[in-house]
């Protein structure tokens, strides 16, 4: 079945982005309460707009603890008032994703793959329409497999690609195959890059990332339960990557840059490498080391923020 190809942009993208933060569904209109029940919020239940109308950047990451620990990171850095161990979860009424907000920051966590972060997304993008936020900016921050780079490189996505090195994401609706471009922001990836070599010792580069529907054979690794492809077969594959220009390797990175490019939002993807994969599959640096390494994606979006912000020229 040839896929649809979905042009959501258009010619006014530089003047609706902007805007309101917009939903591409006109049900949404018709609804007397829009209850998010991912997050354990509504629109009767709760005032967003009160909540969280002044959010100009959202940053999402898989883990759970790690998305608390950034949200008491941010609250430092932005030298905000009050305790940050005293941070409270929003979604604490329920256990699918936590929610913190730092001031003009919402911290959230989405899980691990695409059919995670896309429900956090659907309803990220209703609370942000809802809010009536505008100039926002989506962060993605995570842990990857690089290609080609040392462990401790920080990858800011180009473009999002699937398996097959395209710049697209699939989604099936109604039996058919929908299929959306995963382009992110130039600029704001270009800002990035910037703010990075204003830190010391924090390798930094731009390049496309693949995303997978798993962690195992999906990424040509060697050591799951199941394995179907020779040692010369992955790193073959892995040539290939590399020579369409993929740097990393990571699970949620096409569903969040399409999802974003649709509803116009502004959104960049940054992800630590915590090995190469051409030297092996497995994760053997010491766990201090990886800790350092998981915080590099946190510590470079705290500078791109309190730059926005003023805070450092």
């Amino acid at each position: 079945m040839a896929p649809i190809l979905l042009n959501c942009m258009g010619n006014d993208h530089k003047e609706y982005i902007k805007e309101q933060v917009q939903v591409k569904n006109p049900y949404l209109d018709m609804m007397e309460e829009d209850i998010l029940y991912h997050f354990s919020l509504s629109t009767k239940t709760h005032n967003l707009p009160e909540m969280f109308g002044d959010i100009k950047f959202v940053c999402v990451g898989g883990s759970a603890n790690r998305m608390k620990a950034f949200a008491q990171f941010i609250h430092q850095e932005l030298k905000l008032s009050g305790n940050p161990d005293e941070i409270r979860d929003i979604c604490e009424g329920t256990d699918r994703y936590c929610m913190y907000k730092v001031g003009p920051v919402l911290s959230i966590s989405h899980g691990m793959g695409v059919p995670s972060i896309s429900i956090m997304l659907h309803e990220l993008i209703k609370l942000l329409h809802h809010a009536q936020c505008r100039d926002v900016v989506l962060f993605r921050l995570g842990t990857s497999g690089g290609v080609g780079l040392a462990p401790g490189t920080v990858v800011v996505t180009d473009k999002a690609v699937d398996y097959s090195f395209r710049p697209q994401f699939e989604q099936v609706v109604l039996g058919k195959v929908i299929t959306r471009s995963t382009e992110l922001d130039e600029g704001v990836a270009s800002e990035l890059l910037q703010c990075s070599s204003e830190l010391q010792n924090f390798p930094t580069v731009i390049g496309n990332t693949m995303c997978t529907h798993d962690f195992y054979e999906g990424q040509g690794r060697l050591d799951g339960a199941l394995c179907s492809f020779s040692h010369e077969e992955k790193l073959e594959y892995l040539r290939k990557a590399y020579e369409a220009g993929v740097r990393n390797i990571e699970m949620e990175s096409t569903v969040f840059a399409a999802m974003c490019r649709v509803c116009g939002l502004k959104a960049a993807v940054i992800c630590v490498a915590l090995l190469n994969r051409f030297e092996g599959d497995q994760i053997t640096s010491p766990h201090d080391v990886l800790l350092e390494y998981q915080q590099r994606p946190q510590v470079l979006v705290s500078q791109f923020i309190k730059k926005r912000l003023g805070q450092i020229v």
